[in-house]
């Protein structure tokens, strides 16, 4: 892209695979406000690495606020199930990932369908603000926020649409869909990798400690960031989340590929600080 060129627009995002990796299929949800943008260079990264890949772009996302708050969270998963059912179908076997909320659909993805995997990175499943407690209420005497800023952000920025105020509506099915993933994470039965940023002002310590307490031995593997905020796919720490992502599906694949060897033994959980 030359510097007199337009930035990229939102669009979905779709690799067809190449090479031995190609019958290993990854499908990458985006966050809350965010599009196939902010996981671009992660979904590329496995693209070249001869993966395939699919990132849709969700309802209400990549447009403005006003679209956002006229959509729901069976929508946006609704969208991310057929994207992976689409890639699974078309592949030996198929891994779910995602960023914030895109890490939430992962979650309920992979507690809904018979996954390969799941890698997400600073994945949300809780709030912050207490507010959330009441958003139910709240939304009907207040229709819209400003969204959360980290105070010092390093990672690039995308143009993922208008999205300079954040509708409680909207917010109220994040929640709703937040209560559903949780829900879900006892029938997840595919081995779980998290990327956490210890510098995430966006999803609290609590969205982690979920994951610990019901995932159990099927978290295997929890890598935290230090140099990178919420957005951890563009920023410093990107280069490591593509490079232990892809080692992950290329370690599931071939546990896969040889059932009768590894189906007696554990998954290994390992701790990286």
């Amino acid at each position: 892209m030359t510097e007199s060129s337009t930035p990229p627009r939102p669009a979905a995002f779709s690799y067809p695979g190449h090479g031995p990796n190609a019958r290993t299929g990854i499908a990458i949800c985006h966050g809350f406000t965010g599009s196939p943008l902010s996981v671009l260079p992660w979904a590329e990264d496995l693209a070249a690495r001869g993966f395939a890949v699919s990132v849709p772009l969700l309802p209400g996302h990549g447009t403005d606020w006003r679209q956002l708050a006229r959509s729901n969270w069976r929508e946006w998963y609704g969208t991310f199930e057929a994207a992976y059912q689409d890639l699974d179908a078309r592949t030996d076997r198929c891994f779910v990932a995602g960023l914030s909320m895109g890490g939430a659909i992962a979650l309920l993805t992979a507690a809904r369908h018979p996954v390969a995997g799941v890698s997400v990175v600073n994945p949300g499943l809780s709030f912050y603000d207490r507010r959330v407690r009441v958003i139910g209420v709240l939304k009907y005497f207040q229709r819209t926020t400003l969204p959360i800023q980290e105070e010092q952000p390093t990672a690039a920025v995308t143009e993922d649409g208008d999205y300079s105020r954040t509708p409680l509506a909207a917010v109220h099915e994040l929640k709703k869909l937040f209560g559903a993933a949780v829900r879900g994470l006892h029938k997840i039965e595919a081995p779980v990798q998290v990327f956490k940023s210890r510098a995430d002002a966006v999803v609290p310590p609590t969205s982690l400690s979920a994951l610990r307490h019901r995932l159990g031995p099927r978290l295997v593997e929890v890598v935290d960031l230090h140099n990178s905020g919420h957005v951890a796919t563009l920023d410093v720490d990107a280069p490591e989340i593509f490079a232990r992502s892809s080692q992950f599906f290329l370690d599931h694949s071939a546990r896969l590929a040889s059932p009768t060897s590894t189906a007696n033994a554990p998954h290994r959980t390992s701790e990286i600080l």
